[in-house]
């Protein structure tokens, strides 16, 4: 195996964590079901602030670290194909 390979494969554990402790750091779905149940009657404001909420933030890194994740993924697949 060449150096790039242990590379790529440690950038990709090392994010694949950070990805896991990310996605766990958020909170659940369910969360926000009792408020459909009971009518919910602050649920505009809720998604008008959802950006500045550490949620919001959260939501956006995550978005971003697949991203990267998918990228590093790619790269890798390309350079491990053409050489």
């Amino acid at each position: 195996m060449l150096w790039y390979h242990y590379v790529f494969g440690g950038v990709l554990i090392v994010a694949s964590i950070v990805i896991t402790v990310v996605v766990l750091m958020q909170e659940g779905r369910s969360q926000n079901l009792s408020g459909a149940i009971t009518g919910g009657a602050n649920a505009v404001d809720n998604n008008r602030s959802k950006g500045r909420t550490i949620e919001g933030k959260l939501e956006r890194l995550t978005k971003w670290l697949i991203g990267l994740f998918f990228v590093i993924v790619l790269a890798a697949f390309l350079v491990f194909l053409f050489v």
